[in-house]
């Protein structure tokens, strides 16, 4: 379930959270500001709303719910934008529901539209611009808040989407994106708004067995990107993701949600460069960092190729003998061909085994990675041995698994750091791991081509 802030920002309502459930609303113009109180009301919300501050004392809706409150017959039907004149705010009302908040945040950025359609669920969104030479900055907004693909038309920018509910994401992505970063490309983009929701997460405690904060938060992110999402007895994030046929490889993506500790209340992030630290007690990177890249990575699947599917894993206690792993009913293992976890120290590892004894994985598993990794131009992976964790959980049901670094280091101690730019580069990895998905499935055939030729050769020699 979204939080009242997040449902706000979706559709557009210019408000600022100053503490929990509570909304300066000095910055939104009248006619929206009754539309929001309307749609409150409609709700049947309690709130008390005077001198520009709105208070709201029940829990927030549900975003069908709150479309369903906002959208009316004939909201949007021309396409055009109208303002007031006076302050020159777009009226929310003349904006197609799932467009509006995405139109709301391009007006926040600089950029002016004339027309606009949501698709009405039978086609494309449409974006037009006052100004022709801005559609090519929009064009680079839309990429980083994960628009799927942007073509130009004569009159408009068509925003190819498989629902309309990606233009509620796209619009809360947008609403991270600061006016500075528009002069670099979408990829620095993406970059930035990776370490905000990266940020986000070092945030929200979590320690060994009293996840159900970070749970909350996790699965809410990962909804959207997945067909299937449950909890398991055990408190586990279970989900999946049926890409094109579904006939290629099942690939499981697993970090866990515990930290050994809990995060220091007020404490702060402190940042070097690209060195994060907390001022007081743990950072909570181990393994918040490895949330953080399967997080991204599900988003940039949506505009994957890969044909197959992909298993999300998110567990618990983790830290205190991967209790959450050990639980995961075999059943939901069965089809799985290979794992990648994110939940190693420093830089550059691709762990294949459990200090050197108990294999994790094929050779050719470990190599398909460190080859894809030179092939793309990603420095510095190599195949090492390394210590347990829910990897282990996973070779032991016979799935080809390795362990990736997330880029941290001292963990559990108030020393523990993060190198965000190494932790970026787990994500590009993963993210090319994929666009060679028909060489990851080759490369799985010749390992079970080869235990085959093994078992039968044991067979005849017996």
């Amino acid at each position: 379930m979204k939080n009242w802030s997040t449902l706000f920002v979706r559709h557009g309502f210019t408000v600022e959270e100053i503490s929990h459930q509570s909304f300066n609303c000095a910055q939104e113009g009248k006619g929206n500001m009754s539309f929001l109180l309307e749609t409150l009301d409609i709700l049947e919300v309690s709130y008390q709303y005077d001198n520009d501050i709105l208070i709201i004392h029940s829990k927030p809706a549900a975003e069908k719910d709150f479309i369903h409150a906002v959208d009316f017959r004939g909201r949007g039907v021309t396409g055009q934008v109208a303002f007031w004149k006076k302050t020159h705010q777009v009226k929310l009302k003349s904006l197609d529901t799932y467009i509006c908040g995405v139109i709301r945040q391009l007006y926040r950025l600089g950029l002016c539209t004339d027309l606009s359609c949501d698709g009405n669920g039978r086609r494309s969104a449409i974006v037009s611009f006052r100004k022709k030479e801005n559609e090519a900055l929009a064009e680079k907004i839309f990429l980083a808040a994960g628009i799927r693909e942007v073509q130009h038309h004569r009159l408009y920018l068509q925003l190819r989407i498989n629902d309309r509910k990606e233009l509620l994401e796209a619009a809360e992505r947008m609403s991270a994106i600061q006016k500075d970063w528009l002069t670099q490309d979408a990829e620095y983009m993406k970059k930035m708004l990776f370490l905000t929701e990266l940020e986000t997460l070092l945030q929200i405690n979590g320690e060994s067995g009293n996840e159900a904060e970070i749970r909350s938060y996790v699965a809410a992110k990962l909804a959207p990107f997945v067909d299937h999402q449950t909890v398991d007895a055990k408190g586990n994030i279970l989900a999946q993701k049926t890409f094109g046929s579904g006939r290629g490889p099942t690939i499981l993506l697993n970090a866990h949600l515990d930290t050994v500790y809990s995060i220091v209340p007020g404490r702060e992030i402190v940042k070097e460069g690209n060195i994060w630290f907390s001022s007081e007690g743990i950072l909570g990177a181990d393994d918040r960092a490895g949330v953080a890249v399967v997080l991204e990575t599900a988003r940039r699947l949506q505009k994957s190729r890969f044909n197959g599917k992909v298993k999300f894993i998110f567990t618990v206690e983790e830290e205190i003998g991967l209790q959450g792993s050990k639980k995961v009913d075999e059943f939901y293992l069965k089809d799985v061909d290979a794992a990648i976890v994110v939940d190693r120290r420093g830089t550059g590892d691709i762990v294949t085994s459990h200090g050197g004894h108990f294999q994790f994985c094929d050779e050719l598993y470990g190599d398909f990675l460190r080859k894809t990794a030179m092939k793309h131009g990603l420095e510095g992976w190599q195949t090492v041995a390394g210590g347990s964790s829910d990897t282990k959980i996973w070779a032991e049901q016979g799935i080809q698994s390795v362990n990736l670094s997330a880029g941290y280091w001292n963990e559990h101690t108030e020393e523990e750091k993060l190198d965000t730019e190494a932790c970026y580069g787990t994500v590009k990895l993963i993210e090319r791991v994929f666009k060679e998905g028909q060489e990851l499935q080759r490369a799985l055939v010749q390992i079970r081509r080869g235990r085959r030729h093994l078992h039968n050769n044991r067979k005849q020699t017996s």
